[in-house]
């Protein structure tokens, strides 16, 4: 069977771009100090750092589209390490826990990062529009990939944002020009790895399905072979596989998932950290608090303090 070619690279943006300026400027209406701000678009999310990060900051990223108009970010996955800016699109394809830091920002031009969640229902509607005699051939890849910014994808962008200070025509419109990012991403040289979120017979979304039972179940022992069991793998091939998408092995994101919630219990929730370390399915206090700070860099307690030291800077949660 023929199969459809895959699209020729639209032209790339450059950081001096009429569009990439315009956005600048739109996502500092919608974020007027540092920290992440969510867009009555639904899935839309602005962040503004006015300085650069010194650390790392920790979350989880589910399948979403990633621009910067303004300064730089790096991602940690693993020990895999992603960096993006104005002429970059980072894209995360299966929910990840990463560490992200802020590279290039001042106070006199900030920071300014857009983030649009991606819907895989959504992307397999569009992709059969896209290709319609199906997907060319190609490995699956990572997570997260990185690639140059063309100018149809971020023109689209710019009126998207245009719309969010305008409820009554976004109601109406924005769901469009999201279709047409999403259609001009499918057919950018990002498209078939955009296009794997939404294939239910792909690896990806294979290890998306098992990576969903994690997170809901990252209390409970993991049992690989009856997570394997479940999105149709062999053990060895679903090790394999896992760890060719999140670079980590299936009880290293369990790992990574548990640290997280508890690292968030106890600063949200004042929990402390033997009743934290229980609560996300540790056994031993003293194993959590080994694995704690080799993960975070401290000691759940001298951690949690610094944290909370931080509080008062509002850009410390921001990762996309």
């Amino acid at each position: 069977m023929s199969r459809t070619p895959i699209p020729s690279p639209a032209p790339s943006l450059d950081s001096g771009s009429p569009d990439l300026a315009r956005l600048a400027d739109l996502l500092l209406a919608h974020a007027p100090f540092d920290g992440t701000f969510e867009l009555r678009l639904p899935g839309v999310h602005v962040s503004r750092a006015s300085r650069a990060h010194k650390d790392f900051h920790h979350a989880v990223q589910r399948p979403a589209l990633c621009l910067v108009a303004q300064g730089a970010k790096r991602v940690m996955l693993g020990q895999e390490l992603y960096e993006y800016d104005a002429s970059r699109v980072l894209v995360y394809s299966v929910d990840v826990p990463v560490s992200a830091q802020v590279t290039q920002a001042s106070l006199d031009a900030p920071y300014l990062g857009l983030r649009i969640d991606l819907d895989p229902a959504r992307i397999a509607e569009l992709t059969a529009k896209v290709y319609p005699l199906g997907l060319p051939r190609r490995s699956e890849g990572r997570a997260i990939c990185v690639d140059q910014l063309d100018g149809p994808v971020i023109n689209a962008v710019v009126r998207l944002m245009e719309l969010a200070s305008r409820p009554g025509e976004a109601e109406l419109l924005a769901p469009l020009v999201l279709d047409e990012i999403l259609i001009r991403l499918l057919r950018s040289p990002l498209g078939l790895r955009v296009a794997l979120i939404g294939q239910e017979e792909s690896q990806l979304h294979r290890v998306a399905k098992a990576v969903s039972w994690v997170r809901a179940n990252f209390d409970q022992p993991l049992d690989v072979e009856r997570l394997a069991t479940l999105v149709h793998m062999s053990p060895s091939s679903f090790h394999q596989h896992f760890k060719a998408v999140t670079s980590m092995s299936p009880l290293q994101y369990q790992k990574a998932i548990r640290l997280q919630e508890a690292r968030r219990l106890m600063l949200l929730t004042m929990l402390d950290a033997g009743t934290a370390s229980r609560r996300v399915g540790y056994q031993s206090p003293s194993q959590f608090a080994r694995e704690y700070g080799r993960y975070f860099g401290n000691a759940p307690t001298r951690d949690i303090a610094r944290l909370r030291q931080q509080a008062g800077a509002p850009d410390s949660a921001s990762v996309e």
